[in-house]
């Protein structure tokens, strides 16, 4: 662990112990893959916890966190526990419905096991503890996570040359030796001489997608409209060069689960004969049904979903999915990973 995630433990350690618990921090063995472990005590009984250390949890980001902390425990059989900066009143709102423990460095805290029942929202953070976890290192900068998708998509790209890859993840040249250092330095690139393997598992995806919503998604957006055929989409002629189904509609077509609340087509502009065709206007602030939202495509050449060619690529439905935080496109994205993804990655 870096300095700033051993600060957000012991800064949450210390909350709970003010709480009168007694909590014992040991940092977990590489193998393990998790952050720590925390082994919370109270009159005699003590639980162990998985933790999983995040700089910053947002309702973007929430989906793709609550996700990766769910395999964890899947995989330790043991609780995990979510461990921040500051959680907000909202999103605490949103983990405690999804029953997802946490504890953060303000002394906000959600714990419920057998003996033991903890909730503290509405704190603020402390400036420093803030500070140091805003500092620490990230190799998921936006040149990483186009790369990162790109890889994600087609593996045998990390064999390819720079050029290439540069054209297939739509990034500059001059910044791709940086990003596949980084990638290598993180442990997610394997190099021997001139071989690259992309190391593919459950948690660079996750984390890749937790990356995207927080440093990719919000700029993609390009119109927000709405249309009176909302309930008609499936039979929309969508043609391929204009846009590609994203989010919720890619998904009840993956899926058909999940009918979708919000119509996501990614597109390098409004398609005009889709916006005569559905009587599509701009959405006014108050709108908050029938919504189309426009997103730019930020990807480079030959990225396609190899299954329909009027979905993106299904990490990317994975992600915006997540990217919402509604607990039906949790599950959905969860569908999603084991029908179409999970044979790609390993585990851990």
């Amino acid at each position: 662990m870096n300095t700033a995630e051993t600060t957000l433990l012991d800064a949450a350690a210390a909350h709970l112990r003010a709480r009168d618990l007694t909590v014992a921090i040991k940092e977990a063995r590489r193998d393990e893959r998790i952050d720590a472990w925390f082994r919370v005590t109270k009159d005699k009984k003590h639980v162990d916890y998985a933790v999983e250390v995040k700089r910053q949890v947002t309702p973007q980001t929430l989906g793709a966190v609550v996700a990766q902390l769910r395999q964890w425990g899947e995989l330790t059989k043991k609780p995990p526990l979510l461990v921040t900066t500051h959680i907000t009143p909202p999103v605490a709102d949103r983990l405690t419905a999804a029953n997802q423990q946490f504890v953060d460095a303000a002394g906000n805290a959600y714990l419920n096991a057998p003996g033991m029942y903890v909730l503290i929202t509405g704190r603020k953070p402390e400036k420093d503890v803030d500070t140091i976890a805003r500092k620490a290192g990230d190799v998921f900068t936006k040149p990483g996570v186009k790369t990162l998708f790109a890889l994600i998509c087609n593996p045998e790209l990390a064999t390819a040359t720079y050029r290439q890859i540069a054209a297939a993840a739509n990034v500059a040249l001059g910044a791709l030796p940086g990003v596949l250092a980084g990638l290598q330095q993180a442990g997610h690139l394997h190099v021997m001489g001139d071989k690259r393997k992309l190391v593919a598992t459950k948690r660079l995806l996750d984390e890749w997608a937790l990356a995207y919503a927080r440093r990719l998604r919000p700029k993609q957006l390009l119109r927000t409209l709405v249309t009176p055929d909302f309930g008609t989409w499936r039979e929309w002629d969508l043609q391929v060069d204009e846009a590609r189904w994203g989010g919720e509609p890619a998904a009840g077509l993956l899926t058909n689960y999940l009918e979708p609340g919000v119509l996501t087509l990614y597109a390098a502009k409004a398609p005009a004969r889709l916006v005569v065709e559905h009587r599509m206007t701009t959405a006014r602030p108050n709108d908050t049904h029938n919504l189309v939202e426009i997103r730019t495509p930020f990807w480079g050449e030959g990225l396609v979903n190899k299954q329909r060619a009027d979905l993106v690529p299904e990490a990317l439905v994975y992600a915006d999915l997540l990217a919402t935080g509604d607990a039906r496109c949790i599950e959905a994205a969860q569908m999603i990973y084991e029908e179409h993804l999970a044979r790609l990655f390993t585990a851990t």
